[in-house]
């Protein structure tokens, strides 16, 4: 699609002025007829092509944050429970998104809507501002009539999952500070402290402990391989971030994850956390149990979790049940599946999965607490072993010395 210029006259008589994207003059002077307006002046808004090149890196990593997709879903439900049509819905939400990449899919998405398509076809065409989850339930609201009720439960997921995010966030920023800080006084003591002591040490003629020949080495290895350590890091750190981003990556990386002592219990309650709130969200919503199962596999949020599940899907397809499925799956506790299990007993699984949701955001709070208490210790830990290390290495030779100097 291209960019296009225009002036037009609105409702009032007033002249006003924008931009829109469309794929002809044609189209978007139908934009602007279909918008109640009458267009003057319709001009392709030309790039130069350096311009485009910079314009291309700079939006390269362009996204739709938290707020802006919570916002726009919030203004969405409100207008809908308001009554107002969708065309002018999204008319308005077009005019009020400050987003460029949000308002220029929903200029696609008012489009695609003129031309037929249901909101939800509309929507998935942007996977990576409307998640599944959200397009999904989307359809279902739209097959039930409870668009708004729909949209209600989506912020409530949003905000709970970005609340999450945030406090697991916080509780890792300190240690990263403090790790960062302790690297560079760790390099700074090993390039400039060090070799000075040790060169008075060497004309002392003393025998050099452990420790000092230790960070000797250290400063040997430093001063000669600087480039090649330098480059090792960048080339792995490209790689493994490349690496990552794969399926099998991905997977590899989450495994991990969950299998690390304090952050491990973290993720793995957030991962039941959402399985179960988002089952029970899709099943209160109306969506049948086959398409559940495929939506709540992409939308589980965590690779390994979701191939556990994918192990047992064709199991629970079949007819055997949810629970007993579940029990030889990895990474689900007995909670989830016993609870589950009373739930398909009673033929009350919704209210079911909303108490393990309960249940488990409480413990994923609880667990995050945990985090920033545990972090403490180790952070001293490490800060008492740098510095102890560089005390050895300084002070057992000073203290030789000192002996030396006091039999003179």
């Amino acid at each position: 699609m291209s960019n296009y210029i225009y002036q037009a006259i609105n409702e009032k008589g007033e002249t006003i002025s924008g931009a829109l994207e469309a794929e002809s003059p044609e189209m978007a002077n139908s934009i602007l007829v279909t918008r109640g307006l009458m267009p003057s002046k319709i001009v392709e808004e030309k790039v130069r092509s350096g311009g485009s090149f910079f314009s291309r890196i700079f939006s390269f990593g362009g996204t739709v944050k938290v707020a802006d997709l919570i916002l726009f879903t919030k203004q969405f439900r409100s207008m809908l429970g308001a009554g107002v049509p969708i065309l002018r819905l999204m008319q308005v939400l077009e005019s009020q998104t400050e987003n460029k990449v949000l308002k220029a899919a929903i200029t696609k998405i008012l489009y695609d809507i003129r031309q037929g398509a249901t909101l939800s076809e509309a929507l998935e065409k942007y996977p990576k501002i409307f998640s599944p989850l959200y397009c999904s339930m989307i359809r279902a609201g739209e097959i039930s009539g409870g668009v708004p009720m729909v949209l209600e439960r989506l912020i409530y997921i949003i905000e709970h999952e970005t609340k999450v995010k945030d406090d697991i966030k916080s509780a890792l920023r300190y240690p990263k500070i403090v790790v960062l800080a302790l690297s560079i006084a760790f390099v700074i003591l090993l390039t400039f402290v060090v070799p000075t002591f040790v060169s008075m040490f060497a004309k002392a003629g003393l025998t050099l402990p452990w420790p000092t020949k230790l960070a000797m080495f250290l400063y040997s290895v430093l001063k000669n391989y600087w480039y090649l350590i330098l480059a090792f890091i960048v080339i792995a750190s490209f790689g493994l971030i490349n690496y990552f981003k794969t399926p099998q990556g991905k997977f590899v990386k989450d495994s991990f994850l969950l299998e690390v002592p304090i952050i491990g219990p973290l993720f793995r309650k957030a991962a039941m956390s959402r399985f179960a709130s988002i089952f029970a969200i899709l099943q209160t919503s109306g969506v049948p149990i086959m398409q559940s199962l495929n939506i709540l596999s992409d939308t589980i949020g965590n690779s390994a979790v979701s191939r556990a599940f994918d192990n047992v899907r064709d199991r629970i397809q079949e007819g055997q049940g949810i629970a007993n499925p579940l029990k030889s799956a990895k990474y689900f506790t007995p909670m989830v599946i016993d609870m589950i299990a009373i739930g398909e007993e009673s033929g009350n699984i919704d209210e079911m999965l909303r108490e393990i949701t309960k249940h488990y955001d409480d413990e994923v709070t609880y667990a995050v607490q945990g985090l920033t208490d545990a972090i403490g210790p180790i952070l001293i830990v490490g800060l008492a072993a740098v510095v102890g290390f560089f005390a050895l290495a300084i002070f057992l030779p000073m203290w030789d010395l000192t002996q030396m100097v006091t039999k003179r």
